[in-house]
């Protein structure tokens, strides 16, 4: 058996550079993502349409302070999202003084999206109110009749009522969503949790059933293996029988370690051979066997270490079924990013004793190379024989 080391170089030359144009590109990303982009064009939109209405409504002959005063209120709709409330309180001066109505509506609508029923949404409401009722200058609303002031006043119940109709259906149909999505989450976690407790039934019963039925038979077997071995006869029975016992014992040490991670539902239950354990292996797996380990890393991944074994072992043991008297040859290569594995056989010598088989070891190799992210494939050879193929990333 042939081992190298593996020396893995990371490239240090534009790295820097790639991950400052990285950084640079997800900033965009994040800048322009549909969250962000919509709420930006719908502020934009509300200062755009309450400096038109000031601008439309304005007069000639319209004192310094008014304008200033509404420019300012439609300024301030920047800030609606963040502060709302303070955003209500610098409309106001425009609105009472000047003709900034409808940047009082639309921060009054924000107030009562965010807020709801807060006391901020109904003194914001009672001062949009106040600046429609009031005329300004005040001598000018002295000099009002009485029906002028209460059609003021209904006017001003419109103008603040309905940004606040609109806002609290707006947060009652944000809230309605919220409950919606915790509910479909809710009802995800009572189907995991469900889900979970199937798995753990199963799981518990296949248990029971290894236990009780192939562990037994399996301790049978160690046992009569125990007798035979030391009932005199010839040497070659008696090592035949020392080579079943340590069969059926390690078997049956696996077989409890299988049941216990079936009881207690865990991904592992203790250390499982790995790469390192392969030159054993092949010494007792009564097949002639070429071992080629070349380029291997010293820190393989557990997974990918026991699937090593597996695969070897589960190989090994098809030729040893399948392939009486024929040599294997296995290869296991690292290229840095992968481990590859070949396992080849010859033709069998020996007539072919038939075994009971369901196929499953092979498909469990290619579910075990599915799931670490890898591939499997099997093929016959020309001669006859039989190769399996198989590789598994040891990175990521």
């Amino acid at each position: 058996m042939s081992t190298e080391g593996l020396s893995i170089g990371i490239p240090v030359g534009g790295q820097a550079t790639d991950r400052a144009r990285a950084r640079s590109g997800s900033r965009w990303q994040v800048l322009l993502r549909r969250d962000n982009v919509v709420p930006l064009a719908i502020d934009a939109v509300a200062v755009l349409l309450a400096v038109a209405d000031v601008w439309l409504v304005i007069p000639d002959k319209a004192p310094p302070y008014s304008i200033y005063l509404s420019a300012f209120a439609c300024l301030a709709l920047v800030g609606r999202r963040w502060l709302p409330f303070a955003v209500v309180l610098g409309t106001v001066p425009g609105f009472l003084t000047g003709w900034s109505q409808l940047a009082a509506m639309i921060a009054l609508g924000m107030l009562a999206t965010r807020k709801q029923t807060h006391w901020q949404v109904w003194v914001g409401a009672a001062l949009v109110w106040a600046c429609r009722f009031i005329q300004w200058p005040l001598s000018d609303f002295t000099t009002l009749s009485w029906r002028e002031h209460v059609l003021d006043g209904l006017y001003g119940i419109l103008v603040a009522g309905m940004p606040i109709a609109i806002g609290l259906l707006i947060g009652a149909r944000a809230q309605l969503s919220q409950k919606l999505v915790e509910l479909a989450a809710s009802r995800d976690r009572e189907r995991k949790l469900h889900d979970d407790a199937v798995r753990a039934e199963e799981r518990a019963r296949l248990a029971r059933e290894m236990h009780d039925v192939v562990s037994h038979d399996i301790t049978l077997i160690a046992m009569q293996a125990g007798v035979l071995a030391t009932t005199p006869g010839s040497e070659s029975a008696q090592e035949t029988a020392k080579v079943i016992r340590q069969l059926s014992t390690r078997t049956l040490e696996e077989l409890r370690s299988l049941v216990g991670v079936l009881r207690s539902g865990a991904a592992d239950d203790g250390p499982h051979p790995g790469i390192g354990e392969l030159t054993q292996l092949v010494r007792g797996c009564e097949v002639p066997v070429q071992l080629t380990v070349d380029s291997v890393p010293e820190q393989l991944p557990a997974k990918v270490s026991a699937a090593a074994y597996r695969t070897v072992q589960e190989c090994l043991t098809n030729v040893r079924k399948h392939a009486p008297g024929a040599a294997a040859t296995v290869l296991i290569l690292g290229d840095g990013d992968a481990l590859n594995i070949e396992v080849c056989n010859e033709s069998p010598s020996a007539p072919v004793t038939p075994l009971p088989s369901g196929g499953h070891g092979l498909t469990g190799l290619a579910e075990r190379a599915r799931l670490l992210g890898g591939s499997f494939e099997t093929t016959p050879t020309d001669d006859g024989g039989f190769r399996v193929r198989a590789s598994y990333p040891v990175r990521g």
